[in-house]
Parts: C-alpha cells; structure tokens; sequence
C-alpha cells in the first residue's frame, strides 16, 4: 500500500533539488529521504529522477507525475491544516491575503484577539487573486473589485491619496505662491524631485488631471514599489510622493514629512473585502468585520 509520506517526499525533493535540502525541509534524515523515494519508484514502476552529482534532475514521467499530484497533495495538506490548528471556536482556519503594509499598520494590532487560527499571505496582487478564485484563500483585502460569479465584495476603506515631502523639501517659496495660481504650483512641484509608487506614475497622473487637466511631465526619482518603503524612504530623503492617508498618518503624526498643497484636490481609492459566499461560513465574515471594524 502506498504511503503518503512518500508523496510528501517526492514534492520536497522535486521542489528543492537535492535530497539534503528535502531531508530539511521534512524534518527526516537523508537515508529516509532516499528509501521513500526509492519505494514509491518501486510502487509506481517507473523512475522519478535522474541521479545527478549536486542535483536529482526529474525525468519526463517525473514532471507529469508532479503535475498531476501536486494539487491533490496540496489539498490534502490544507485539510490536515484546519483539523491540526484548533481553538475553543467552531471558526475553520481562516487564510486572509492582503499587502504587508495594510497589514502592519491596520490589522497587526489586531489579529491576536481574533476567534480562530488565521493564516496571513502577503504576495502580489494578481497572485493573491488568483488563490482567492481557486479557493486557496478565504478572504482577500485589496483595491481590486470584480463581477466574479459567488464572489463578494464589500468596501471597507476609502483613503484620500496626499501629497506629502520629507521634512527636509524647503516649501516656503511654495506657501507664498497664492492658491488661486495653478501655474505658479505645478511648476514648483514640477522641480522637485519625486518618489513615485510605479512606473506608470498612476497617482501622480491622478493627481495631476485632477488639479492641472494634463498628464505631468515628471520623471521620478525613485520608483519604490511598497507604500511602507515609499513613506519611510520620503521620512529620511528629499522629495515628493503621493500616499494613501492612512499610510501617511503616523509620519505625519511624528513629523517625519508633511503634507503640501492642501488646498489642491485630493485623489482617493477604495479598499474591498473579498470573499467567495459559498465556501466561507457567516462566522469567519463576522469574525473578519470585528477585526475590521
């Protein structure tokens, strides 16, 4: 009879490479490693891996063998997650994606408390979308609404979007510019040096079209990726960046950066919780509303 393990063994070596690196990863020895992979060979008939001197290189049945297991194997892993993480609650396991910096500033001061085991995933967004659809995701906080069928979105934030400087950026000649002079601005702000979110300068072509009716003729010092990064790169450089307000707060707060042009109109986004109504239980949307709300 086959045994699981020997499939766990087969993922670990395939993904890792060697059998020393999979040994690590299961927290088995090496001989082990080997005799698993040895039996299921045995079982199956055929030969996983071609046995290379730093590198046990996976053979063409090898790679259909993982393609056609890996799915299997990973839901049954997911399962024996929620029976092994339990608490006096009836909550499943929760698996929430969101970004890092939505998390530490909103969610880390929270989540303790919460009714069942949680498991946070932070990645891209396309790739945190993607495991919300194929169910590998209970619940995804994100600025991204869509029509998916048996997917719910609820808004749960709405951020203005400010224009802040680093302490440093000297703005006295900006604040004798009278506000009603919407030349005399842009082209003081064109002169500065500009920390931008992404390449494709989205919130400062926002900002632009909202206050000036034309695309900017910007190109940004820094391109920094990470609200978190961009905020705290703007707390100790010498520049100009657009950042949801809520990211914003605490170096405003500390006065680590300031905000500008406040007179000048504010873009603003939207935050949604999203989830799949057919697979999450009333109680894990409770639950995740109270460390919400």
């Amino acid at each position: 009879m086959v045994n699981l393990e020997w499939y766990r063994t087969f993922k670990a070596i395939y993904e890792t490479g060697t059998l020393t690196q999979a040994s690590k990863i299961l927290l088995i020895s090496q001989p082990n490693v080997s005799q698993h992979l040895s039996f299921l060979e045995a079982h199956i008939g055929k030969k996983l891996f071609e046995r290379k001197p730093r590198r046990m290189v996976p053979t063409d049945y090898g790679k259909l063998f993982y393609a056609q297991l890996i799915g299997p194997l990973e839901g049954l892993e997911r399962l024996e997650s929620e029976f092994r993480y339990t608490r006096d609650s009836d909550i499943p396991l929760t698996c929430i994606g969101v970004s890092q910096y939505y998390y530490n500033i909103k969610l880390a001061s929270k989540v303790a408390s919460a009714r069942a085991n949680l498991v946070f995933e932070f990645d891209d967004l396309p790739v945190l979308r993607d495991n919300l659809m194929q169910g590998n995701l209970n619940f995804l906080i994100s600025d991204y609404c869509g029509h998916e069928k048996n997917i719910c979105y609820e808004e749960i934030l709405t951020a203005e979007e400010i224009l802040v400087a680093s302490s440093t950026v000297d703005t006295s000649a900006l604040e004798h510019i009278p506000s009603a002079s919407e030349h005399e601005i842009e082209q003081w702000l064109l002169k500065q040096n500009w920390y931008a979110y992404s390449s494709d300068l989205v919130l400062i072509k926002n900002f632009w079209q909202e206050n000036f009716k034309k695309r900017p003729n910007i190109k940004p010092n820094l391109i920094i990726p990470d609200f978190h990064a961009l905020i705290n790169t703007l707390a100790v450089g010498n520049g100009l960046g657009i950042v949801p307000d809520y990211i914003a707060g605490e170096h405003l707060r500390q006065n680590k950066v300031k905000q500008i042009c406040k007179n000048l109109k504010n873009t603003s986004s939207k935050l949604y919780l999203a989830y799949n109504k057919n697979v999450v239980t009333s109680e894990q949307i409770e639950m995740i509303q109270e460390i919400l709300g």
